[in-house]
């Protein structure tokens, strides 16, 4: 199975399967002497766990990362750094009606497909539960960024139509910790999870919307032609599972706008160039140009449901099915961490690769 690592330089390899005794990873790039705060992960990790059974799935993995290689003495040696999280909660029997049978809107048929044979526990390697690898990796890069000042934040802007329209700029994100559903708004927090208990008790799912930005970035970073920063961003986030937009800076709504109106004007403030707006979410040219790197994620409804729905088997047999186990009502509030760690492995990736592309 090819595609299992992530990034040039700073690069991710994860492995494992949602019901296999461990999944885990393997870090390598990562610069020797960074300190690595053990409880700044054991906090991220954190973030990712179910905080509600009333939202997510009832499924509680402890998430305890074990690290077997390149930390020595709290440091990164520069050697790559491995590790694994054990799986201690699986229930494998609630997933043996689906050996023959494909979910709807699942990696079910297509995994069949392509290999002709698929682990139909948990979804295997296409279940959520390997993003738990990503957000280590996420952690390892945010410690990397953080010395240079970049702070990645990310939040909950949307659930079904319940919408939080007031720019991040206005909000306090530090309240988006203290939300159940990740959202720093207090009442747009509450209605959304009104939404989702409701949607729960029909035996239904829904989706959502993640904002995400970058702040302090330094102007420089990004590889053109191929590997401009929001080319990589897009395609880190759209490799999150149940991913089916990404949109930066001004987005779609470019569309309706003239040049006149949308256009970054520069000026030097400060001795600083900078930009009187920021409607490129913060990068030129494939370039960052210093501003707040800002993009937004839309999330499709968790596939399994409640409810009776069409499907066939690998027999070529029309069945029902229906849902059974333990799954998320709403995946977005778990996937903030995600969304989060992923952009920090890519500016963790084009800091790295910018190193070499002048002579200091």
């Amino acid at each position: 199975m090819a595609g299992n690592s992530f990034g040039h330089i700073f690069k991710l390899t994860s492995f494992g399967e949602s019901h296999g005794p461990a999944i885990g990873g393997i870090i390598d790039g990562c610069p020797s002497g960074l300190v690595i705060d053990f409880e700044f992960i054991r906090r991220e990790m954190e973030k990712r766990r179910p905080v509600s059974s009333q939202h997510s799935s009832s499924r509680l993995e402890a998430d305890t990362v074990e690290f077997l290689s390149g930390i020595f003495e709290g440091k990164s040696t520069g050697a790559p750094i491995g590790f694994i999280i054990n799986n201690t909660d699986v229930k494998s029997e609630d997933y043996l009606h689906l050996k023959e049978t494909y979910r709807p809107s699942h990696a079910d048929f297509t995994y069949e497909a392509k290999y002709g044979f698929r682990d139909y526990r948990g979804g295997g390697r296409a279940s959520a539960r390997e993003t738990a690898v990503r957000v280590v990796g996420g952690a390892i890069a945010k410690l990397l960024i953080g010395q240079k000042g970049m702070q990645v934040s990310a939040y909950v802007s949307q659930i079904g139509n319940v919408k939080l329209t007031t720019p991040y700029g206005e909000l306090d994100l530090e309240n988006t910790i203290h939300s159940e559903v990740k959202c720093p708004d207090k009442k747009i927090s509450a209605q959304m999870e009104s939404l989702i208990k409701e949607t729960k008790l029909e035996g239904d799912t829904l989706g959502g919307e993640i904002f995400c930005v970058v702040k302090n970035v330094p102007s420089g970073l990004g590889e053109p032609v191929f590997d401009k920063v929001e080319a990589e961003l897009a395609k880190a986030i759209m490799s999150i599972n149940a991913v089916k937009g990404f949109e930066i800076g001004s987005g779609f709504k470019s569309i309706c706008m003239k040049g006149s109106e949308h256009n970054d004007l520069f000026e030097i403030k400060n001795g600083k160039v900078v930009t009187l707006s920021n409607f490129s979410g913060g990068v030129l040219g494939g370039i960052s140009n210093g501003q707040d790197i800002y993009f937004k994620t839309a999330f499709k409804p968790v596939a399994t449901i409640m409810k009776e729905q069409a499907s066939v088997n690998k027999f070529g047999e029309n069945v029902i099915l229906q849902g059974k186990g333990r799954h998320d009502v709403c995946v977005v509030p778990r996937a903030v961490p995600i969304v989060e760690a992923m952009t920090a492995m890519v500016l963790a990736d084009l800091y790295l690769r910018s190193l070499s592309s002048k002579i200091t």
